[in-house]
């Protein structure tokens, strides 16, 4: 690692809380009437509720990079890191200098979504706190999974403004080098990238080391990830998941991905570009990287955890749609319940794999056990939270226009008591069952920042 980028980790602040969209664009205002010399400001799209989508663009250097931080409005790590390094970018000569590139970045990419997260953004930080005002779109609401796509039988073109936008980015800018900042809510470190650049994974996994975070070593997310070396994983595209469905006996894949591609996958064919993604956790607990022999198979392990999400799911739909016929058509809650207990055929694929794949067969190790039986059970309590918020906003609605519907707010409010009930039991248990710590700003940023240095420093030289 060269001493200046060392120098720009270790100036890293201690951040406390995350940003509002608010609070970023200001920010971003600010930092171009300081520095008009290398910082221009500019408006590259509009939202669906008409905020506007603003991009800096830092320095002149020989090739284009391209940043963006809450691709998912959940996730604002990447949003903090942006913070910090367009500062730094403005101010530091010598890093702009020694990086070489000209930089195109969007502290939030979705907007809209991430102003529905923000009630959990200044903390406190706890899982429950997490999942009660958490948010995160359907997938064909989701601003880096509506790019367009022909493949096979799959057709995708409703391309959101949000998405066009960045489209337009890419296509005008053709960046070397994409940073599309993810994170993920429990476990540990891994990454995404382009292709195969075996020469700097030791360095990007002792990022994470060295700020004591863990690997994640637990099941991938997804099961058609290919690994390339532990927690470093080839990037994903729709065409994956399309395969996947279609080797394990879904006659029409088309018909059960209702998303397009992503933005990895469109700058690829646009301009070659190579992508990095560096997944993070607000949680960990120290069983995530236990490598050592469980008490159960990992095939075994699966199954449970699609059981419990089958039962979850079960009363998910079942108390959304005590209530829907008083909910509008675009509550965003709703249209995210919706998408994700749609996934029938996607669970028998995923069970037929488990039978078929000898991998699966093998007892599971800590880690393993630990993501599919608690760490599961984690992600299923967001879509609480989601169900929970389904049936407030419509309250809030109700109360706000003094609509006097007596039938309406006794339906609403039985199921918004029943979602929360079942949130704060799963709450509970949960924080009975994960020893997990919470995850300081600063070390997270250290990581992301880390290793957006090391990836695109190895571009330059090779």
């Amino acid at each position: 690692m060269k001493k200046i980028f060392d120098d720009v980790i270790n100036n890293i602040p201690e951040y406390k809380e995350f940003l509002t969209v608010e609070e970023m664009d200001a920010s971003s205002k600010k930092l171009a009437e300081e520095f008009p010399e290398i910082v221009e400001l500019f408006e590259m799209g509009r939202t669906r509720d008409n905020h506007p989508l603003y991009c800096l663009k830092i320095g002149n250097g020989s090739n284009n990079a391209l940043m963006f931080g809450c691709p998912h409005p959940n996730e604002p790590i990447g949003a903090m890191m942006l913070e910090y390094f367009t500062r730094e970018l403005a101010e530091n000569k010598d890093l702009r200098d020694e990086l070489d590139y000209t930089w195109y970045i969007v502290k939030s990419w979705d907007a809209d979504g991430t102003k529905l997260n923000e009630n959990w953004f200044k903390g406190p930080f706890t899982l429950y706190n997490y999942a009660r005002n958490f948010f995160r779109p359907a997938g064909h609401q989701q601003v880096d999974w509506t790019f367009p796509i022909d493949y096979k039988n799959l057709h995708f073109h409703d391309t959101i403004p949000e998405t066009k936008a960045m489209m337009d980015l890419i296509d005008k800018i053709k960046p070397k080098f994409i940073y599309s900042l993810h994170n993920a809510g429990f476990g540990g470190v891994y990454w995404y990238i382009s292709r195969e650049t075996r020469e700097i994974y030791d360095d990007m996994r002792n990022a994470a080391k060295k700020q004591g975070i863990p690997l994640n070593l637990g099941e991938p997310e997804a099961p058609y990830c290919v690994a390339f070396d532990p927690a470093i994983y080839q990037d994903l595209g729709i065409r994956q998941n399309y395969d996947y469905l279609e080797k394990y006996g879904i006659s029409n894949p088309e018909s059960v991905i209702k998303v397009g591609t992503c933005s990895a996958d469109y700058a690829k064919e646009v301009c070659g570009a190579f992508t990095l993604l560096t997944e993070l956790p607000y949680f960990y607990d120290k069983r995530i990287n236990d490598l050592s022999p469980s008490d159960i198979t990992r095939k075994d392990a699966v199954l449970k955890s699609m059981e419990f999400s089958q039962e979850a799911d079960i009363f998910i739909k079942e108390t959304l749609n005590s209530g829907i016929q008083y909910m509008d058509k675009k509550n965003p809650f709703r249209l995210a319940l919706e998408a994700f207990t749609d996934n029938d055929e996607s669970n028998e694929a995923t069970k037929k794999m488990v039978n078929e794949n000898p991998d699966f067969a093998k007892i599971a190790t800590v880690a393993e056990k630990f993501d599919n039986l608690l760490i599961s059970k984690f992600y299923k309590m967001l879509s609480y939270g989601l169900l929970v918020r389904a049936n407030e906003i419509e309250l809030l609605k109700m109360e706000k226009d003094n609509e006097d519907d007596s039938e309406k707010k006794l339906i609403l409010q039985k199921a918004f008591n029943n979602a929360e009930e079942r949130l704060k039991e799963l709450s509970e248990l949960l924080e009975k069952e994960i020893d997990y710590e919470v995850v300081p700003i600063k070390k997270l940023v250290s990581i992301q920042l880390e290793c957006g240095l090391l990836v695109a420093d190895y571009l330059n030289r090779n």
